[in-house]
């Protein structure tokens, strides 16, 4: 039994579909969500953090998140003590910063500056690594603008910090303002990023990420993305977009839980 174990695991590794056959000892997972929270403007950090518990996260990346102790009081909330929060705002807007929230203990941090010849400046990435499970997991926090046919923060981030991170598991979170399919997606994917909507089926077309509050009758689109680099062997097992009967933000919530071999 053993040997046919063997050969069936060595059968499914060399078509790539190891997750398959591998005892639920060899993975680690890593529960992620992203929010664009509008500078907290609809609701306190006590609230979004109250949202958030039931997913019992690993790490959080805010986009557009107000200053001072607001992450602290989040963090509270959920019983993440460890945070990072950049000090580049979004556009230079009053209190649109990129912070994190983590369970485990941060390992180092750092956040890129990203400007472009059009759309709104500044742009920035704020980077953690952490260890989870004895397993260090790289998380960027991003609030870019639109990408155009061949300039944007899109191309700027890939190119001079995604592709010069040696990393073995990497997670990109954030607020894109991108869909599927436009060019800043498509740039992460041509660098080996997998988004988490092709591991789970679902067709993000058909949803939205994005409110319209003054316009009822727009459907929206999502434009927030978690993505996770295919060279770590991932694999996205759970996640979507958070449906709050009452809208905390302009944005909606998006989790995934990640599984990664060890």
């Amino acid at each position: 039994m053993k040997t046919l174990f063997r050969l069936c695991f060595a059968f499914f590794l060399g078509i790539g579909l190891c997750h398959t056959v591998i005892a639920d000892d060899d993975f680690i997972t890593v529960r992620i969500a992203t929010y664009n929270v509008e500078f907290s403007s609809r609701a306190t950090a006590e609230e979004i953090g109250k949202m958030l518990v039931s997913y019992n996260l690993d790490i959080i990346g805010f986009t557009e998140a107000p200053g001072g102790d607001w992450i602290e009081r989040v963090g509270k909330v959920l019983d993440m003590k460890y945070s990072y929060v950049g000090e580049i705002p979004s556009a230079n807007h009053e209190d649109k910063y990129k912070a994190i929230l983590s369970k485990t203990p941060l390992d180092s941090t750092e956040e890129y500056r990203f400007e472009v010849d059009w759309g709104w400046n500044p742009a920035s990435a704020v980077k953690i690594v952490t260890i989870i499970d004895d397993v260090p997991i790289t998380f960027y926090c991003i609030h870019f603008c639109t990408a155009g046919r061949t300039k944007g923060h899109a191309y700027l981030f890939v190119d001079n910090v995604l592709l010069k991170d040696k990393s073995e598991r990497i997670i990109v979170g954030g607020d894109f303002n991108n869909q599927i399919g436009e060019r800043g997606m498509n740039k992460f994917e041509g660098a080996g990023m997998r988004l988490l909507w092709y591991d789970l089926n679902i067709d993000a077309s058909k949803l939205s990420t994005y409110i319209h509050f003054n316009e009822p009758d727009n459907p929206g689109y999502v434009i927030d993305h978690i993505l996770y680099n295919t060279s770590s062997r991932g694999l996205v097992i759970d996640g979507g977009i958070i449906e709050l009967v009452r809208p905390l933000s302009d944005h909606k919530p998006i989790w995934a839980e990640i599984q990664f071999p060890q």
